[in-house]
This record gives structure tokens, sequence and C-alpha cells, in this order.
């Protein structure tokens, strides 16, 4: 046992010094003696399931990695992870596929932990038609086909902008949950070069950076908002993010618009009379 406490203690002093908290920060802030954090560290106290969840909150840690810490105390797995087509997650797969439908004409898309593509809005494949293949085959790593040298990269009108943009998110996602497979992803995504005649533009003078793509001869330029699940009990919610994409000009909702009602049109034409 004493093994398995030094482990859990270790973990929790890990995650400790990842959000630069001090022992007498996270002491006061859980309101327990800063002795028995001490001992609960070095494995000379073992921590109660109770005071696993308090330190856990206060230190925000991933509900992935509250069960790891768990599991390391010698207790059960507090969260559950379903797929999101569980029967339990019914409420919660209505509410992502009413977003996503109730944001068309303009693009929308629900990612996993990894950046990976759970579902997407009809107004995301017009998008991707000129994407090699093999960069849609599940599972589809949104972060990799935006900066793939055969994804968007090359349509990327602002590339270094956007890049440095979605860089940083990864960063910051690897600094709040100690991802292994997002530390693997930011090193790949690092080496990809830069697409031919790629140039830095001026400083940006809006409100915010947008996301610029060339298509059949336009520009459609984005900003995004992400949107995450308030108070998730499921490990699946909780690292379940909707990206959704807003045109930032009328020549952008325009074109979003005439392919919307492209599709309509088509899909009508496919019904049997």
């Amino acid at each position: 046992m004493a093994e398995t406490q030094g482990d859990v203690g270790a973990r929790l002093r890990e995650w400790r010094l990842r959000r630069r908290m001090s022992q007498l920060d996270l002491a006061c802030e859980a309101d327990i003696s800063t002795r028995h954090l001490s001992f609960v560290e070095t494995g000379r106290a073992q921590p109660s399931r109770d005071m696993l969840m308090l330190l856990a909150e206060h230190l925000s840690i991933p509900l992935r990695e509250r069960n790891v810490l768990m599991v390391a105390a010698g207790y059960a797995p507090v969260f559950a992870e379903r797929p999101l087509d569980h029967p339990d997650m019914a409420g919660a797969r209505a509410a992502v596929e009413q977003v996503l439908a109730g944001h068309d004409p303009w693009p929308a898309l629900a990612i996993d932990r990894h950046w990976n593509l759970v579902t997407a809005n009809a107004a995301v494949a017009p998008l991707l038609a000129s994407v090699t293949p093999a960069l849609l085959e599940p599972p589809v790593n949104v972060l990799r086909l935006s900066l793939h040298p055969d994804g968007l990269a090359s349509r990327t009108l602002n590339f270094h902008e956007w890049r440095e943009h979605l860089l940083a998110r990864l960063r910051q996602q690897i600094d709040v949950t100690a991802d292994a497979g997002l530390i693997a992803l930011l090193d790949e995504l690092k080496a990809y070069p830069a697409p031919p005649g790629a140039t830095r533009r001026s400083a940006a003078t809006g409100i915010v950076a947008p996301l610029q793509l060339a298509m059949d001869g336009a520009v459609l330029s984005f900003i995004s908002t992400t949107t995450v699940f308030g108070t998730p009990l499921d490990i699946t919610l909780s690292e379940l993010a909707l990206e959704t994409f807003f045109p930032v000009d009328e020549a952008t909702a325009n074109v979003l618009q005439a392919l919307s009602a492209a599709r309509r049109k088509e899909a009508a034409g496919g019904r049997p009379g």
C-alpha cells in the first residue's frame, strides 16, 4: 500500500507544480493543513476518497486524470466514459446536433480531446473539397487537416498567423491536461513545412484574427467560437468541444448561403416524386 500511496502523492505533487501552486496555496484553498498535504504528497498519509476529490477540484485536474488518481490511491474510478451514441448520452447528443444543425449555413463541428472530428454540420464538407482523401479517413484530426501541406494549409491565406493561433491553443491545452497524445501531436504539427509562397501578413488591426480560406476564386473569412459543456460528470462530455465559425463579411456569408441553397436544391431533386 505504501507504494500506491507514494504514487498518488507524487501525482498530486506533479499536478500542483503544473498549476504553479505552493503547498501553502493549495492547502489554504482546500482548507486543510499544509502538514497534512505534505504527508499526502510524500506518501506518509493515505488520502481519503473525498480528500482526493477536493484536491483534484482545486487543482482543476481533468476528469480522466481524476480517475487515474483514484485508481492510484486504491479506489474505484468515479467518472464514467460513455460514447456519444450511448443511450445515457441522448440528451447531450441531441444538444450537440441541435447546435450544429442550427448553425448551418455557417460551418460547425464537434471535436474530442485530441482534436479528432466527432461530427460536423453540412456546411463543413464543401470547405474540404480539395483535401487529400488520406486526411479525411477516420479518425479525422482537425489540426492535422488544418496545417498539413495536403490539407487546408495551401488555401489558408494567413497561414502563419492561423498556425500560431492553433499551436498556442494546443500548448494551452497541454498545460491544462499534460496529455501525451497532445504533446506528440504538437511535435508533429510543428514539423510541417509552410506552404510555398506563404508570407507573414502585417499585424491585425481588427478585434480578432480571422481564418482566411481561398475557395473557387473567393476569399472566405471566418471568426470562431468554442463551446464546452458546463459541469460535465462524464469524461466524454468533459472533453468534447464545439467549434462554430461565423462569416466576417458579407461576401463570405453570400458564398456560404449559396452553397447551402445548392445543397437543399440537390436534396429536393433527389427525392422521389
